[in-house]
């Protein structure tokens, strides 16, 4: 069950307007989805409208979903854990949390939640809904250990990593028509694809182009967000030649597009939150046999010279992302070296079919206890 697709702009998808409810098949699996307010993620008050109306159309399912034996919920958004609780309760089901970004916390941090009511009220929700889940889910070991030191009790947490399609995402020879389609032939390609929002401060790589003096490298950022806009106008008007902008791509067409670049970027704000992410994007980079260039902290910084897939610099320095990109523009064997490793070591550690079987034992246990 989920709202009517709208990430990344904000607007509701072609097939999906003008209707308050409808069931769909999507690979074999039934999905009910249901009217939300769709804002871009461009203020925190509409956001909070977003996340509200799921909520209260979420609960009008309830008949409709049926039985259910365990449930599994995404969150952010922390709100939807008031429909679970209620789900759970009505249904007599137990649920597995899955905490992809810690909330409140993060929220507080991206001066995004400054009200100290509002902050105290969603981390009662937050400890709340850690309480009742049967299983609470992180992605990564320091969000684990930071749970814990809220006194979320150990035997609920479970580490489930993000991963990636090893079978859709592998290296393939660069798509050149594609290349020419989009006006990249010529270039060495340094690409981010993802979300241009609060979290991945962005306004680094139109700094670190400034900086750049390699005619032959070109920045490409894919993807929508909130920040797309005003990234956008400042490349324009401060005439940034060498970055180039892409309209969200279909995922069908991410590998294609990942062959072409010469490196990935990965990028997220210098904020202490983020010493315990690991971005998800960056698993697709290594799948398809690119090197990456990552500024990033903590526990992103240190898989990348684990697997010796790429450069590290601190988030947020241009000056060290422009050294990064030109070292590696001026060495392609090296470059190439460190694509091969990051195939390899994604494929031993974050495949998803692995992981997926993992998150099926898990919700076949909680299951299992139920009856």
């Amino acid at each position: 069950m989920t709202a009517f697709p709208n990430y990344p702009t904000g607007v509701i998808h072609e097939g999906y307007r003008d209707r308050f409810a409808m069931e769909e098949r999507m690979d074999g699996v039934r999905v009910i989805r249901r009217w939300v307010f769709a804002t871009p993620n461009s203020g925190f008050f509409k956001r909070i409208l977003n996340w509200l109306s799921f909520v209260v159309t979420s609960l009008t399912t309830l008949r409709q979903v049926g039985p259910v034996d365990v449930i599994f919920v995404q969150s952010p958004p922390l709100p939807i854990g008031i429909a679970t609780l209620a789900f759970s309760r009505l249904k007599r089901a137990p649920f597995v949390f899955n905490v992809s970004d810690i909330w409140p916390q993060s929220a507080v941090e991206l001066g995004m939640l400054r009200s100290k009511f509002a902050i105290r009220l969603a981390e009662m929700l937050e400890m709340h809904i850690y309480r009742r889940a049967s299983r609470v889910t992180v992605p990564t070991p320091g969000m684990l250990e930071r749970l814990a030191s809220r006194r979320v009790p150990r035997e609920k947490l479970v580490l489930l990593t993000n991963g990636v399609d090893t079978a859709a995402y592998q290296p393939q020879p660069p798509d050149e028509n594609l290349a020419a389609q989009l006006g990249l032939n010529g270039h060495k390609v340094f690409l981010y694809a993802g979300t241009h929002g609060l979290s991945q401060g962005l306004d680094v790589i139109l700094e670190a182009a400034k900086l750049t003096h390699d005619s032959d490298v070109l920045y490409v950022l894919a993807g929508e967000g909130a920040d797309k806009a005003a990234l956008v106008a400042k490349a324009r008007s401060q005439g940034i030649t060498n970055v180039r902008f892409l309209p969200n791509q279909p995922k069908s067409s991410m590998p294609a597009l990942l062959n072409l670049a010469y490196a990935g970027i990965i990028s997220l704000k210098p904020l202490d939150l983020f010493r315990s992410a690991l971005p998800s994007k960056m698993f697709e980079s290594m799948a398809v046999g690119q090197p990456l260039v990552a500024a990033l902290w903590g526990e992103g910084a240190d898989l990348v010279t684990a697997a010796g897939c790429g450069l590290v610099t601190e988030p947020g320095n241009a000056a060290q992302l422009r050294e990064a990109v030109e070292a590696l523009a001026a060495n392609p064997e090296r470059a190439k070296a460190m694509g091969r490793k990051g195939r390899e070591y994604v494929d031993e550690h974050f495949n998803r079919r692995k992981i997926a079987q993992r998150l099926h034992d898990l919700l076949a246990e909680v299951a299992r206890k139920r009856r």
